[in-house]
């Protein structure tokens, strides 16, 4: 795991590869409101990034278990494509760029956690689709996702 000091440095200098997870319960899509920067105070998918030396199957398993709750593998899930994301601040600075490079994958769970963690989100919510594009705090990011079917 990087120091913050190196964290701070790969954020400066180099795109960061994430995960997101697009869960979908009941025809509708669990979505957070997020704590940190970037996109701090919007509604977001649940993701994170991919460590140094981890597979992306062991990354969803971890960031699954961190954002959600629950502990899931990468044979649960679709691949829903590749996208790009560009932050004008990051959690280092309001002057410092945060550029992402997402894997978005989609599952669909019968049920959700009873407990999801609050770690990154001091709020959890399920939209439907129609809600995504009307809420002005979800993000135009998250918003991308739902202009394909998903």
């Amino acid at each position: 795991m990087l120091s913050l000091k190196a964290f701070a440095g790969l954020i400066e200098n180099a795109p960061l590869v994430s995960i997101d997870l697009l869960v979908k319960t009941d025809s509708r899509f669990l979505l957070g409101k997020r704590i940190n920067k970037p996109a701090k105070g919007f509604w977001f998918v649940p993701g994170g990034r991919v460590y140094k030396d981890e597979t992306i199957a062991m990354a969803i398993r971890r960031i699954s278990c961190k954002e959600i709750g629950k502990e899931l593998f990468l044979d649960e899930f679709d691949f829903f494509g590749v996208f790009e994301h560009f932050y004008s601040d990051s959690f280092v600075s309001e002057d410092v760029s945060t550029h992402y490079i997402v894997l978005a994958y989609k599952i669909k769970l019968d049920v959700l956690p009873q407990s999801i963690p609050m770690s990154e989100h001091d709020e959890f919510k399920l939209f439907s689709r129609s809600e995504i594009f009307q809420h002005e705090s979800v993000h135009e990011y998250t918003k991308q996702y739902f202009t394909a079917k998903v």
